[in-house]
This record gives C-alpha cells, sequence and structure tokens, in this order.
C-alpha cells in the first residue's frame, strides 16, 4: 500500500485527485497539508499545516503537489530530497529553469517524478498516436488545438490571474495540456514561438495566446488559447499528406479518420489513470507516461513563447 500526502486542497483536490487515490487499491490517503485545517475535516487522515512536518514521517512515500504554480518547484523539490515520490500538478514550474532544478532533485533523489498531464491516459489520445504511427493520415503535417472559455479573473480560482503565483494565464492553464498532447504525440519540439496579449480583459495575465511549435518529424502544432470567449471551444484536429483526424472536442469520446470512426471515453475521473500509472511506474510495472522528463518540454515551450511574444 502506497501512503500519499496531497498538498492543498483546492477544486482540483477535492474533485479529482483525494477521490482518485481512496478508489486506487495500492494508495492511501494518508495525510493532508493545508493551512485551513477545516477543509480537512470530511477526510480520514492525517493533517498538518506545515509540510516539513508531514515529510519527517517516515510513513509517507509519495506527495501530491496541488498548490498554485509558484509552489510547484520548492514543494516538489523538498520532498524528493525527503526520499518522497512526487506527482505534482501542471504546469510544472514557474519556468524552465525552475523545471530544469526539478529534474536535477529527481535524478539525485531516485525517486519517481511526475507531472499531471492526464490527457496521456485518453484511450482516444493513446488511440490516435497509434493511428498516426500506422500512417492513418499519411505524413502528419499540422496540428490545431483551441481552447475557448470566459473567465474574468473573479471567484475561488481569482489565483489564476496573479502572475506572482500562476506565472501567466491560459498559456499556463490550458495551453500547456495542450502542448504537452502534441509533445506526445510527435515527439520532442525543436523550436515554438507565440504571441500574448490582452485583448479583452486587462488582469495581469495574458487573456489569449497564440503558440507555434515545429517538431523533427515536419509537424507543425497551433495551439490557440482565450478566456474571453463565450463560445465554448476544445478543438482537436490532425492534417497529413492523405487525410485528416479529428479528436473534437479533446475532452470527449470522438475519434474520426479516413475509414474509420469510434468512441473512446476517458475514465469517469480524469486522475484516475494518471494514479494508477504513476503506482504502477513506482512499483517497476510500468513506464511513466506523464514524466518529469517529458514535461519539461511544455515548460520549455512555454518559455519560448513568453520570450518572443509579449505584445
Amino acid at each position: 500500500m502506497m501512503n500519499w500526502i496531497v498538498i492543498g486542497i483546492g477544486d482540483i483536490s477535492i474533485r479529482r485527485v483525494i477521490p482518485a487515490i481512496q478508489a486506487e487499491p495500492r494508495s492511501c490517503l494518508y495525510g493532508l497539508v493545508t493551512g485551513d485545517r477545516a477543509k480537512a475535516a470530511p477526510y480520514r487522515a492525517r493533517v498538518w499545516t506545515s509540510l516539513d512536518e508531514a515529510l519527517s514521517d517516515a510513513a509517507v512515500q509519495a506527495v501530491y503537489v496541488a498548490t498554485p504554480v509558484f509552489l510547484h518547484a520548492p514543494q516538489t523539490i523538498q520532498s524528493l530530497r525527503a526520499g518522497k515520490h512526487v506527482l505534482c500538478e501542471k504546469p510544472m514550474a514557474m519556468n524552465e529553469s525552475e523545471a530544469r532544478t526539478m529534474l536535477q532533485a529527481a535524478e539525485q533523489s531516485g525517486k519517481t517524478f511526475g507531472v499531471a498531464y492526464y490527457r496521456r491516459k485518453y484511450p482516444k489520445v493513446n488511440r490516435a498516436k497509434q493511428l498516426l504511427d500506422a500512417g492513418a493520415i499519411g505524413k502528419p503535417v499540422l496540428a490545431e488545438l483551441s481552447s475557448h472559455s470566459w473567465f474574468d479573473g473573479e471567484g475561488s480560482r481569482s489565483w489564476l490571474v496573479d502572475p506572482a503565483k500562476a506565472g501567466g494565464g491560459p498559456l499556463f492553464d490550458v495551453a500547456s495540456h495542450r502542448i504537452d498532447v502534441l509533445n506526445f504525440l510527435f515527439g520532442q519540439p525543436l523550436r515554438a514561438t507565440g504571441q500574448l496579449s490582452n485583448a479583452v480583459h486587462h488582469y495581469a495575465v495574458e487573456d489569449n495566446a497564440t503558440v507555434m511549435i515545429d517538431y523533427a518529424g515536419g509537424v507543425r502544432g497551433i495551439v490557440d488559447v482565450r478566456w474571453h470567449s463565450k463560445v465554448n471551444r476544445d478543438e482537436c484536429r490532425i492534417r497529413g499528406t492523405e487525410g485528416e483526424m479529428e479528436l473534437t472536442p479533446l475532452n470527449g469520446p470522438e475519434l474520426i479518420y479516413p475509414g474509420g470512426r469510434e468512441s473512446l471515453p476517458p475514465h469517469g475521473n480524469l486522475h484516475y489513470p494518471m494514479i494508477e500509472n504513476f503506482v504502477d511506474a513506482v512499483e517497476g510495472k510500468a513506464a511513466l507516461l506523464a514524466s518529469g522528463a517529458s514535461a519539461y518540454w511544455t515548460d520549455w515551450v512555454i518559455e519560448q513563447v513568453r520570450r518572443k511574444g509579449v505584445d
């Protein structure tokens, strides 16, 4: 049985992370680290207000870092150095330099380090990769992903518009997932550029970002994310020399390709397959699908865009 602690009891922890740990048969929700003990009351687990104290408990084996982005690097590094396995929320860090330091800490510790890019466990994304590798659309040349929604920066997630806590706006929050999907499908990115601006909302982070990535196989990926659209979009399509593949909506079950149409819904708790894979990796039964080493390249792309694309 793997004893987990979860740092932070926010929306993602309550809806997905904690239920996934509780449901995974080899996992135990051993404890919670929070500044608000009342949030921990519904759970039968130990509670700490100090991460130092939690990590000093020898029974703790794995840590889920579910805090805002600015805490990801320090809390991950501290946990790894304490000899714990770590699964960290996305994006991995505030910048590429922090991400590199996290990888170094993981290597030095010898512990398993993953990042919560759960779409790598979507059945239809894995099926799409299989079909692409088999030449279902010929040579892939263009992949287009978009995520558009309305976010005014208010409410319980208002920290997302504070650059000191979140790092950036939709580039960090929603583009990171889609950049990671592209990296999963097409490998290590060669070049990246993009543009950030505030077209509607004038909070301290961008309200839209457009990212362009080139891959070694000749594929160009375009990711467009916006927090100023009252028309929700979750598009994903991949064009090749002999056809195209449609995964829209990315979070839905449908996969359409030349000569075929499949319905491959994700797990009811999107985090569960990721937790399951993480435990498998720790036990040496499977490769870690969303490793820190793979997630680093999403932070690398974000860094390239931030350097080149600010209006």
